[in-house]
Parts: C-alpha cells; sequence; structure tokens
C-alpha cells in the first residue's frame, strides 16, 4: 500500500463527500478508491470513515488521522517543489485566481507578458466571482477587492477602485439624474444577483460623512457582466465598481451620478499564504505584477 497515495484519496473522499464522486474527480475506478482506504483502515487497526447509505463522514480517530494527512502532503509538496528547484529558480506551476471581469480586463494581460519573461512558468488563472480558500483550493496567489478580514494571509496592496452609480443617457433624459441617495426610492434600479447581495446600497454624506443607507426592490436582478449590459440598455440605475463600467462610461454610453455620496474607494490586494521560504515563481510574479497593477488601476480610485 503506498500510504502517501491512501492519504490522497481518503482527503479527496471527504472533500467530495463518496468514493464516487472522489473517483470521478481523480478519474480512476471507484474499487481503487476504496481499496486503498480499507487497506489504510486495516494498516491503523481503525475505522477512519463512516458509511450510510445516504453520506459519508469521519470517525474520531479519521478526524485526526485526516488533519495529520493534510499537514504531511503539505510537507510532501513543498519538499518535492524544493527538489525540483522552485526555491532556487524561478519554474512550475503558479495558480492564480481573480474575480472573472477584473481578470479578464486586467490580470491577464499582466500574466501574458508575465509568461514571455519566464518560459519555465506556467500559470493556472482561476477566473470566478467568490472568494476561494488559497489553502483548501491549492491557490498560491489571490487578487481580491475589498476589505480583508484578519486571515492570516499576506496581502500587498496594489490599488483600489470606486463604487459608482451608473445610468445610461436615455434613463437619465427620462426620470433625471438624482440630486440626493434618496432620489433613487422613485427611479428604477437594478442590483447584482451575487453573494454580496443586499435590500439597498449605502452612500456617504459629503459634508458630515453620515451613513445614508437607501432600500429599493430591483427592477431586475443578474450576474454583475450583464448588469453593465442592462444598465447601458436603460433598465435601470447601477452600482458597480468603476472598473465594470469603465469602457461604457469613455463611450458615453453610461455615465455617473451621484460621486459626491460616494463611499471611499474599495483596497484591491494581492494575497499569498506565509511561507518559510518563498518560491521564486510567487516572488517574481508579486514583482512584476504590482507596479503593472498599480499603474493600471490609479485611473479607477478617483474621479
Amino acid at each position: 500500500m503506498d500510504r502517501i497515495e491512501a492519504m490522497n484519496l481518503l482527503l479527496s473522499t471527504i472533500e467530495t463527500g463518496s468514493f464516487s464522486a472522489a473517483a470521478r474527480a481523480l478519474r480512476i475506478p471507484v474499487q481503487t478508491v476504496s481499496r486503498n482506504i480499507g487497506d489504510l483502515e486495516k494498516h491503523l487497526g481503525t475505522q477512519l470513515l463512516t458509511r450510510t447509505t445516504r453520506k459519508l463522514g469521519l470517525t474520531d480517530a479519521g478526524v485526526i488521522y485526516a488533519a495529520a494527512a493534510k499537514k504531511i502532503l503539505e510537507q510532501v509538496a513543498e519538499a518535492e517543489r524544493t527538489a525540483a528547484g522552485e526555491f532556487v529558480a524561478p519554474r512550475g506551476e503558479l495558480v492564480i485566481s481573480a474575480p472573472l471581469l477584473f481578470g479578464r480586463i486586467h490580470v491577464l494581460p499582466v500574466v501574458a507578458d508575465f509568461l514571455g519573461l519566464f518560459p519555465e512558468i506556467n500559470v493556472k488563472l482561476d477566473l470566478r466571482d467568490r472568494n476561494v480558500d488559497l489553502l483548501d483550493d491549492q491557490i498560491d496567489m489571490a487578487v481580491r477587492i475589498g476589505h480583508l478580514p484578519d486571515s492570516g494571509m499576506i496581502a500587498t496592496r496594489v490599488g483600489a477602485v470606486r463604487g459608482v452609480i451608473c445610468a445610461s443617457p436615455k434613463l437619465l433624459a427620462e426620470h433625471g439624474a438624482p440630486q440626493t441617495p434618496l432620489d433613487l426610492k422613485h427611479m428604477p434600479c437594478i442590483a447584482t444577483d451575487g453573494p454580496t447581495l443586499t435590500a439597498g446600497w449605502r452612500f456617504q454624506a459629503p459634508d458630515t460623512g453620515a451613513s445614508i443607507e437607501v432600500a429599493f426592490a430591483p427592477r431586475l436582478l443578474t450576474g454583475a457582466n450583464a448588469l453593465v449590459d442592462a444598465a447601458v440598455r436603460g433598465v435601470g440605475f447601477a452600482r458597480l465598481l468603476h472598473y465594470q463600467a469603465h469602457e461604457a462610461i469613455q463611450a458615453g454610453t453610461l455615465r455617473i451620478v451621484l460621486e459626491e455620496y460616494e463611499l471611499p474607494p474599495f483596497p484591491i490586494h494581492i494575497l499569498h499564504a506565509p511561507h518559510r521560504h518563498m518560491p521564486l515563481k510567487i516572488r517574481r510574479f508579486l514583482d512584476f505584477a504590482s507596479p503593472r497593477l498599480r499603474d493600471a488601476l490609479a485611473p479607477l480610485s478617483s474621479p
């Protein structure tokens, strides 16, 4: 029995929830998964998984063993990277996560130029509109927009972006421009249906800095990318991050309103886990990407 392989199969089974799901994810027969875990349990002399008709769970011994196995596999992976030379030369695969549209507009061009300079580094660019767990999802670096929780990750600030209220010229001609955020209560508004959905929008009074909350029932709920298209078509006023609306604003198909009531710009960081010895592929990308992103993002943080 290969104990390293068995540990990997055990963790995959826990993450996916079943032998068959782990087998599909790893593209191996389900019998291979169940046999290896069974052999591991025999070797340890204890049961690691509880098996029911509906789902798998961990026994008390399984919880302890899985946590230890995860640490062991992380140490093995670091040892392999060291042996492969990742700490003495920039090489290997670099996994980077970023929001979908932001990644396509701002991160992809940087990655493309980076690959041209470092032929021994390959990049997996994971673009999705949700925050991933760097350790659990095996992500080397992530671009995050917004204020960061205290997670123990290392954060390098590369810029900031405004949150803006936009409308099409057609909509403004029909309804007029709002003079205060409260005017939006009587105007058509559209919003994203993402994980940050709220019942309204928050603003900041320009004279006192006091918070202003505006609740509304959106005429349309849709994804962030489609929200820009809907705003351009005059469906309603939309709150967007400036980079999302930048092209439409430049083209004149969207206009910013209520600028004086905007919240402070949202910070943008590159995150990575702390490393005792940082792989050179991460250090090189951080040094390469940070100044380029700062230059690209500078126009998005102020009116």
